[in-house]
């Protein structure tokens, strides 16, 4: 298991804000092998470290602007629509929820959302694949819904605005660091889950941006924070 960090978190958290890909469902080594895919016929090759780097935690627009800057190739509107439907194909035959995650989510005694950089189609059959759509009973939040995507903190704001808590009463759990960035200069606490198959056995999961807690299993979360708990006894 990937060496853990843990800092000091108040309980004093009234909600806890779940990014979606590579926190609650483990996509991200599918998302990276369908659009290398598609960008290889392209003629853009990039890397699972480029990928991790300057894809992972981002919407689609910072990937086309990205990919642009460094190889001069645009990607269509056609490209992304392509991208986005042969994942949701992917999705449905191999998409999983992150190991352990249920049973946090049945124990879990504060709010809860969903703050995400995926399209709102996306996020809505990842969850309906998953079988997580009730437990967030339509608190589902994009980053098509603000100006600025991660890293900017506006998204994490937006949601705890919809959800009515003030951001110092917020808990972002994130993987990435364009997510880590955003949860802390949203003024919120956050903890970095480097659980699922893209940062398992990779130097990038003890690698994040900043000095946050990090878990690599959800039994880890009321181990550092028992106050989200509402048993007092954690199933192993």
């Amino acid at each position: 298991m990937p060496q853990t960090k843990t800092f000091s978190i108040p309980d004093t958290i009234e909600l806890v804000i779940f990014d979606c890909d590579g926190v609650l469902v483990d996509s991200e080594m599918l998302s990276q092998r369908v659009l290398l895919s598609m960008l290889k016929d392209l003629g853009v090759v990039v890397s699972k470290e480029y990928f991790l780097t300057n894809f992972l935690g981002f919407n689609f627009e910072h990937v086309t602007a990205k990919v642009f800057a460094d190889f001069s190739v645009t990607l269509t509107a056609e490209f992304r629509d392509s991208y986005r439907a042969a994942l949701i194909t992917v999705f449905a035959t191999e998409l999983q929820k992150t190991e352990g995650l249920s049973a946090i989510l049945a124990e879990l005694n504060v709010k809860s959302c969903v703050a995400t950089s995926g399209s709102p189609e996306k996020v809505k059959n990842s969850l309906h694949y998953t079988q997580l759509t009730s437990y967030f009973d339509g608190h589902v939040f994009t980053s098509s819904e603000v100006t600025n995507g991660k890293p900017a903190p506006d998204l994490f704001l937006h949601a705890a605005k919809q959800m009515a808590v003030a951001p110092q009463h917020c808990l972002v759990i994130e993987d990435s660091n364009a997510g880590v960035s955003a949860g802390l200069a949203a003024n919120m606490h956050v903890i970095r889950y480097i659980g699922a198959s893209h940062l398992k056995n990779s130097d990038n999961s003890t690698q994040a941006l900043a000095d946050v807690s990090t878990i690599a299993h959800w039994n880890q979360l009321f181990e550092q924070l028992p106050s989200l708990s509402s048993s007092a006894k954690i199933e192993r």
